[in-house]
């Protein structure tokens, strides 16, 4: 791959990983957020709100930059995931100064981030690199047309893989096994339903990447092992 400079690329990383981390540390409480009108409720983790947008993030990375450059803010992603993880157990094992009362409260909320970013360690894993090498190899079956396509399709299978490890590695058995289950489906159709509605979002930020960065990658000689970082 050809080592190119981007203007852009460095300041959708930080986003991207901001948004992986804040998702994180917001999905330790389950919110209900009524549908007007409809007398539906939708059941998910605090993280759903802001999450999607680390998947519009990837679609736009790997449309426009490619899957391998793409495979790297990933890894950036879990990195800080990690770093956070580590620090949030580390700071809630070290004893508590006697004035400072909280010490239950950061148990029982913090203390589950971890457990929540190996959740989302796994799930990103799965999810993500499928949704890149989807959209990455439609591309090139479609020649580049039909963007909504590849970044509906792509994240249909992605979120799918997402949403029931996710969902099940961070609150199978904390939770009842009922809101397990709403809050699942609900994530899954919040994701994606959040998707199809940033598609004309999507197709602005593309195209405007795409002229600013003069670049419109296709891997026809793509790497496609997640684990190369080069």
């Amino acid at each position: 791959m050809e080592q190119r400079s981007y203007r852009y690329f460095d300041l959708i990383l930080g986003f991207f990983v901001t948004v992986l981390l804040i998702s994180n540390i917001l999905s330790v409480k389950a919110v209900r957020l009524p549908i007007p009108l409809t007398g539906i409720h939708f059941s998910f983790d605090g993280g759903t709100i802001l999450f999607p947008l680390s998947y519009i993030f990837a679609d736009i990375l790997t449309e426009v930059y490619g899957y391998e450059r793409s495979r790297r803010v990933i890894w950036a992603g879990f990195a800080g995931l990690v770093l956070m993880a580590v620090t949030i157990w580390l700071v809630g094992i070290i004893p508590a100064d006697p004035d400072w009362t909280l010490q239950g409260p950061y148990q029982d909320l913090l203390m589950t981030a971890p457990r929540i970013a190996l959740a989302s360690i796994i799930a990103y894993f799965a999810g993500e690199f499928s949704n890149s090498y989807i959209l990455s190899r439609l591309k090139i079956r479609t020649k580049g047309k039909y963007l909504w396509v590849r970044t509906i399709g792509s994240t249909l299978v992605g979120q799918l893989l997402d949403s029931l490890l996710f969902v099940w590695i961070a609150f199978g058995g904390v939770w009842e096994n009922s809101l397990v289950i709403r809050v699942l489906i609900s994530n899954y159709l919040f994701k994606t339903g959040y998707e199809i509605l940033a598609t004309p979002l999507t197709y602005i930020v593309t195209n405007w990447l795409k002229q600013r960065e003069d670049e419109d990658h296709y891997d026809h000689k793509a790497n496609y092992n997640p684990f190369v970082l080069k």
